[in-house]
């Protein structure tokens, strides 16, 4: 599948009193790429979660190198960079629409739980969801 990009618009609540998006906010725009990357493979969040499984977040970085500020668009690209049975590890760019300037980048890393956070083989339970992550590496 490889990476998917989602377009967003910084909001002025998003940003701090200098004018530039608080830092806070990346992780923010971090989940909204993982959503939409997740809604690219053929299914959300929600019907993962209503099939009873989770994805935590375990881990999670981030590097600034230029500030966003209040109404400029972004683009966020998002994609999964490796995958190991209970682990997804997800990594993120966001940069300026307009000339493309990176931002920030970072990773995140899920680990694949039941509903009650147990660490599972997805590749066990659930064959269509294992398959779906393994087109995308």
């Amino acid at each position: 599948m490889g990476k998917v990009d989602t377009t967003i618009r910084v909001r002025y609540k998003e940003t701090d009193r200098m004018g530039i998006v608080h830092h806070s906010n990346y992780y923010v725009y971090f989940e909204i790429g993982r959503t939409e990357f997740m809604r690219g493979m053929g299914f959300s969040y929600r019907e993962m979660e209503e099939m009873g499984y989770m994805m935590p977040v375990v881990e999670t970085h981030c590097h600034y190198k230029m500030p966003a500020k209040d109404d400029d668009e972004l683009i966020i690209s998002t994609m999964m960079t490796k995958f190991k049975g209970a682990r997804v590890v997800l990594e993120y760019e966001i940069r300026k629409k307009v000339d493309g300037a990176l931002l920030a980048h970072g990773s995140t890393v899920q680990a694949i739980t039941d509903s009650n956070l147990k660490p599972i083989n997805i590749k066990k339970e659930c064959p269509m969801i294992y398959e779906k992550f393994m087109e995308c590496i």
